[in-house]
């Protein structure tokens, strides 16, 4: 499979997510094999408020998904099998890029409030046809609070809306 390099301006130019959904603020590095994105926890989540109330957290889930995201920009941006990709229209786009197939671990070392700063660091381990296989680590004030492994796929777009 051909893949091309791309380089776009902004993580909406990556990612078909949206706010609020999208939780990546802001991509601190970008190589062939690493991404290091940066989030801050939004207290005006909806699942803050709910999770727990009167000690609001950043739901671990939300954290893979943090990962997950920022795993999703680096196989757009260095993995890509579209010549031509476009986030706005997902019709257009042959496959969707990097679809969570399966979790192997995730261990949380921590909490994130509202307010706080967190750093993902997401390698990628190896790729076997379209499984790519990821480790990531998610730090709050420099503190691990969690490490996870977990494969992504590209499907066909057609898969994802149910054709």
């Amino acid at each position: 499979m051909r893949y091309f390099h791309h380089d776009f301006d902004s993580i909406e130019g990556y990612l078909h997510h949206r706010r609020p959904y999208l939780l990546v603020d802001e991509i601190l590095s970008l190589d062939d094999a690493t991404v290091v994105t940066q989030t801050t926890v939004p207290s005006e989540a909806i699942f803050i408020h709910g999770h727990f109330p009167g000690a609001p957290i950043f739901p671990g889930a939300m954290m893979q998904e943090f990962s997950t995201q920022s795993a999703g920009i680096l196989i757009a941006a260095r993995h890509n099998p579209m010549e031509q990709f476009d986030t706005t229209d997902p019709m257009f786009n042959e496959f969707a890029l990097g679809v969570l197939v399966r979790i192997k671990n995730a261990r949380y070392r921590g909490f994130a409030r509202p307010g706080d700063v967190l750093i993902a660091t997401v390698t990628l381990a190896e790729i076997v046809d379209t499984v790519f296989e990821f480790s990531a680590v998610i730090r709050c004030d420099d503190k691990v609070i969690m490490r996870n492994r977990f494969q992504l796929t590209n499907i066909p777009s057609s898969t994802l809306q149910g054709q």
